[in-house]
């Protein structure tokens, strides 16, 4: 069976790969911008629009504050930009935001960024996904009849590419992101140059059209509030930015300078880009109305529902190149592709952030080992679960999407930089060199500006987005922080119930010979291998010893310390793995000790821990079940194990053992007290 499914699992994913052979998916600058940047690059085809939306609220003389909050998104960008240069070089294991807030704040901080940054992850798939759909629908009626099917579709192929490592689908990637940012840079140089030197008149297709303003005459607090939403709109520019900082492991080396480097790349162009559509909107006169139906007038009469208003950048690039011609068509094409490949900073941020938070017991453990293909396989699929489920729920309605959006991005970057404030203060405590005290102080500035910025445009978004659909976003992020917190609890609880004792292992010198070899699989030393390893020595084996698979360097040479320290008599003898598997190479190990001995028996103890709800069962390895139907077909092997009942076990023995009492043939129907009563008169203890 598992030949079967092995041979479609290498077609859609490829070969798996040796762990040794890390080094080789790890990123260059130039794939590394279209992986972790793609979002932020892309943000920029709806940034501009949204700004102008929120503007055309108090009519067209509202949009002369355009360029004002333009250079506002880009005070912020560069302010964030530089703030997570000095994250990637102060955190650079890939822990990012998270790592940041709960070494400064706490680990409350620090699962509250993991929260909003994991809700932010799932949502920028939803939402990148919903916008290329409806992208691709104006040309191609089948895409928009069946939009649902079609974006769960689109979900899939990304997970496949993902599936295949990071080098190989950010390959796949690059293309077309650079080829957007490409057009994109012709578009605004051309446009600059027919405007300022050719003197050309260039118009958009709304150029000609006058706006219903919902709101007249608006001044004061009505005025600022109007133009703090529209700034707020234009920072969805800014999301992604953190998934470099997440992303820091998956850069060659030096992994922190080439992750700095690739931050001020993604700024100074997104930056760019944004400012210079807005400034070819202004010159080419482009109208955008939130409800365009209605408030867009042409000829004195609304445009009416038939009218489909064309995003910004599409329109200014009619005005710049000319309908038709093939640098617009170009420049469409890969806006529209772009928008699905934005997805792909999800893909990256989200399994390396989840594999981070497994190995920090918030998330399962399988979330933090990697596939077969050197990737975090079971973060992708969680992930495009989670994304898929959202699309459903929502039609892949990108507009009711995207008031979710940038929620969860800007609580981050508000802890994060928080956090990096008190970073700075606990340095500058007692740090002496008056050098790096000016570089702490200029640092902790920039910070702290950030902090207060992002803080900003946060609670602006909360105030302006609740009732449309941000309250879902933060109901997610509580989710989130309650499940990690509930999986962390329980695995607090499993490893202080198998922590092994200090005291001596036992010994025992009377060894009976007997036709079996006996092999106790041992992954840490705990309560449970204890006692499988004594089990074993009472079977009076004619050999005996502990075997361990290598999957994990560091975890390896802590069991051997652990091991020598501890003054174990038992040989240790330790199995490498290359692909990371731990049945296979199990597997291998008995056939080879039946193929020197075949009259010899082999023995495999497995140690186990029982526990007593099905949903604790999702938060362990089924590793020991696996292993033990594969041996089943093993000749001459016997696998024995070594149960160890946790007490939520026994709980639920004793909540079967009541129900088996309570559903038995004449029994007497207690109640809750009547059956305190009785066990007390049972078992003769006080009430």
């Amino acid at each position: 069976m598992s030949k079967l499914t092995d041979v479609p699992k290498r077609i859609l994913i490829g070969r798996a790969l040796r762990s040794d052979r890390l080094g080789e998916t790890l990123l260059p600058k130039r794939i590394a911008l279209p992986v972790f940047a793609s979002d932020p690059l892309s943000s920029v085809a709806y940034a501009p629009g949204e700004v102008l939306l929120v503007l055309s609220i108090a009519g067209v003389s509202a949009y002369h504050f355009s360029p004002w909050i333009a250079v506002a998104v880009v005070v912020l960008m560069f302010t964030v930009v530089a703030s997570y240069r000095q994250n990637v070089h102060a955190y650079p294991s890939g822990g990012g935001d998270y790592e940041v807030a709960t070494t400064n704040l706490g680990p409350r901080a620090g699962l509250t960024v993991a929260s909003a940054l994991l809700v932010d992850y799932v949502l920028t798939v939803a939402v990148s996904i919903a916008s290329g759909i409806e992208n691709l629908g104006s040309a191609i009626p089948f895409v928009v009849e069946h939009k649902v099917i079609c974006a769960v579709a689109v979900v899939v192929l990304l997970t496949l590419m993902n599936l295949r490592g990071v080098k190989e689908s950010g390959k796949l990637f690059a293309i077309p992101t650079y080829v957007f940012v490409g057009g994109v840079f012709i578009m605004i140089v051309w446009g600059a140059f027919r405007g300022l030197v050719l003197g050309d008149t260039m118009r958009a297709p709304t150029a000609g059209f006058h706006i219903r303003a919902e709101h007249q005459g608006l001044a004061g607090f009505a005025l600022v509030f109007l133009l703090l939403r529209a700034f707020s709109s234009g920072c969805a520019a800014l999301t992604g930015v953190e998934a470099i900082s997440n992303g820091v492991p998956a850069f060659r080396k030096p992994k922190s300078r080439n992750a700095a480097t690739t931050l001020a790349m993604m700024g100074l162009l997104a930056v760019t880009m944004f400012c210079g559509i807005i400034a070819l909107a202004m010159t080419t006169k482009v109208r955008m109305a939130e409800n365009p139906a209605v408030d867009l007038i042409r000829g004195g009469t609304p445009v009416g529902s038939s009218f489909v208003q064309d995003p910004v950048i599409s329109q200014v690039a009619e005005a710049v190149f000319g309908d038709g011609s093939f640098l617009f068509v170009v420049l469409a094409a890969a806006t529209a592709l772009v928008l699905f490949l934005a997805a792909n900073t999800a893909y990256n941020g989200f399994p390396l952030l989840g594999s981070i938070l497994a190995q920090d017991r918030y998330l399962p453990r399988q979330l933090h080992t990697r596939g077969d293909r050197l990737a975090f396989s079971n973060g992708i699929v969680l992930l495009a679960g989670a994304a898929a489920l959202l699309l459903i729920v929502y039609g892949a309605d990108s507009t009711r999407l995207i008031q979710l959006y940038i929620v969860g991005v800007f609580v981050s970057f508000t802890l994060s930089q928080t956090g990096m404030v008190r970073h700075w203060n606990r340095h500058l405590r007692t740090e002496k060199d008056q050098a790096k005290r000016r570089h702490m102080i200029r640092s902790r500035a920039i910070n702290t500006f950030g902090a207060f910025f992002t803080g900003l445009v946060l609670v602006v978004v909360l105030a302006t987005k609740f009732s449309h659909g941000a309250w879902v976003a933060l109901l997610g992020m509580c989710i989130f922080y309650a499940t990690m917190t509930a999986i962390r609890k329980h695995y607090d609880r499993v490893a202080d119930e198998i922590a092994a004792p200090e005291e001596p292992v036992p010994t025992d010198d009377l060894v009976r010979p007997s036709r079996v070899h006996s092999v106790v699989l041992i992954s840490k030393i705990h309560r449970p291998a204890l006692r499988a390893l004594a089990y074993a020595k009472l079977l009076r084996a004619d050999s005996l010893e502990a075997l361990s698979v290598n999957v994990d360097a560091a975890e390896t040479k802590a069991l051997r310390a652990e091991w020598e320290r501890r003054g174990i008599d038992v040989p240790l003898k330790i199995l490498d793995s290359p692909y990371r598997e731990v049945t296979r190479p199990v597997i291998d190990y008995v056939k080879s000790l039946r193929k020197e001995s075949p009259r010899d028996a082999v023995s495999v103890i497995i140690p186990e821990y029982v526990v007593g709800h099905w949903y604790e069962h999702l938060l362990h390895n089924q590793s020991a079940l696996r292993l033990k139907g594969r041996l089943l077909f093993t000749p001459g092997v016997m696998v024995t194990s070594v149960p160890y009942q946790l007490q939520s076990s026994e709980a639920a023995k004793v909540r079967a053992r009541r129900r088996l009492e309570w559903n038995a043939p004449g029994a007497v129907r207690r109640g809750p007290k009547e059956h305190r009563d009785h066990h007390h008169r049972e078992s003769g203890t006080k009430r």
